[in-house]
C-alpha cells in the first residue's frame, strides 16, 4: 500500500469526522483573521463617538470562543478514533519474533503520524490562513504592503525547499537507528544500549542545529518585513493621515503574515517527518504481507 493510499484510506474511513472538524476550524481561522480589523474599526469608531465598532468585535469574538471551543472538544474522539484504526491494523498482522522491534516502533511511528494529523497539520494550516488571510486584509489598507509580503516570500521558498531536503535525510537516519531499539535492549549488551542512545543523541543535536539555523534565518526576514511595513505605513504611503485604528490592524496583520512565516520552516520539517513515517509503514506491510505469503507457501 503507497502513502498516497494510506492517507486516502484514513481520510475516507474517518471523512465525516474530518470534514466537521476542518470546518470548525477554518470558521475559527476566518473568526481570528476578522478579528484585527474590528478592533481597528472599534477603535476608529470609538474616537468619532461611536459603539458599531465595538458591537462588531465583540460579535466576533463570541463566535470565534464559541466555534473553538466546539473544535477543540471534537477533536480528541476524531484523532483518538484515526490513530485506533491505523495501530490496529498495523498489530494485529501475523508477524515473527524477530518483527518485533519494528512492530514497536511503527507503533509508537503510528501514534506520531495521527499527531501530525492532529496538532501539526492544524499549525500549518493555520500557518496558511495567517499567510494568505493576511494578504487579503492588508491589501484593504495598502497595496504596496502586499507586494512586500509577495516578494519575501520568494527567499523564504528557497530556504524551505533546501531545509526540506536536509531534514528528510536527518530524520530518516534517526528512525532507522530508533527502529533497532527493542532488539538492541532486548540483548543486554551495555555497550550496544549506549552507543544505540548515543547515535540517538547525535542525530537529534544535528536535526535540532538545523533548526536553529532555520530559525535565525527566519527572523532576519521577520525583522525586515516589520520594518519595512511600518515604513511603508507611515512614511511612504499615501497623503492622507493613517487613523489609530488603521495602523493597529495593519500592524496586527503584518505580524499574522510574519507568524505564518516563521511557521514554515516547522511545517517543512513535519511534512518530511510524515513522509518517512508513511514510508515505513508502507514497508512494514510490505513486509508483513511477504511473510505471510511465505508461511502461506510453506504450508
Amino acid at each position: 500500500m503507497s502513502r498516497i493510499a494510506i492517507l486516502k484510506k484514513l481520510m475516507l474511513q474517518h471523512r465525516n469526522q474530518l470534514l466537521i472538524t476542518y470546518l470548525l476550524f477554518s470558521l475559527e481561522m476566518v473568526g481570528m483573521l476578522l478579528r484585527p480589523f474590528f478592533l481597528g474599526m472599534a477603535i476608529n469608531d470609538l474616537v468619532k463617538g461611536s459603539y458599531s465598532g465595538l458591537i462588531l468585535l465583540c460579535v466576533t469574538h463570541l463566535i470565534y470562543m464559541v466555534v473553538g471551543t466546539a473544535r477543540h472538544m471534537y477533536d480528541t474522539r476524531t484523532y483518538s478514533a484515526i490513530y485506533t484504526s491505523l495501530v490496529t491494523k498495523i498489530l494485529s498482522r501475523k508477524f515473527h519474533n524477530k518483527q518485533v522491534s519494528k512492530l514497536s516502533a511503527h507503533s509508537n511511528l503510528a501514534k506520531e503520524f495521527v499527531n501530525f494529523l492532529e496538532t501539526d497539520l492544524v499549525y500549518v494550516l493555520e500557518a496558511v490562513y495567517n499567510i494568505l488571510g493576511a494578504i487579503i486584509m492588508l491589501s484593504i489598507y495598502n497595496t504596496n504592503l502586499v507586494w512586500l509580503c509577495m516578494v519575501i516570500l520568494i527567499p523564504v521558498s528557497f530556504l524551505s525547499s533546501y531545509y526540506g531536503k536536509k531534514m528528510e535525510r536527518l530524520n530518516k537516519l534517526k528512525n532507522d537507528e530508533l527502529e533497532k531499539q527493542v532488539d538492541i535492549i532486548s540483548q543486554g549488551n551495555n555497550k550496544e544500549i549506549h552507543k544505540h542512545y548515543n547515535n540517538l543523541r547525535r542525530w537529534q543535536i544535528k536535526i535540532s542545529n538545523q533548526e536553529a539555523w532555520n530559525f535565525g534565518f527566519m527572523e532576519i526576514l521577520v525583522m525586515l518585513v516589520i520594518g519595512t511595513s511600518l515604513l511603508i505605513t507611515t512614511q511612504f504611503g499615501n497623503n492622507t493621515a493613517v487613523l489609530a485604528g488603521d495602523l493597529i490592524g495593519i500592524y496586527a496583520y503584518v505580524l499574522k503574515f510574519v507568524s505564518g512565516l516563521d511557521t514554515i520552516p516547522y511545517s517543512v520539517e513535519r511534512f518530511a517527518t510524515l513522509k518517512d513515517i508513511t514510508k515505513r509503514i508502507e514497508l512494514q506491510s510490505d513486509d508483513l504481507n511477504n511473510e505471510e505469503k511465505k508461511i502461506g507457501r510453506v504450508a
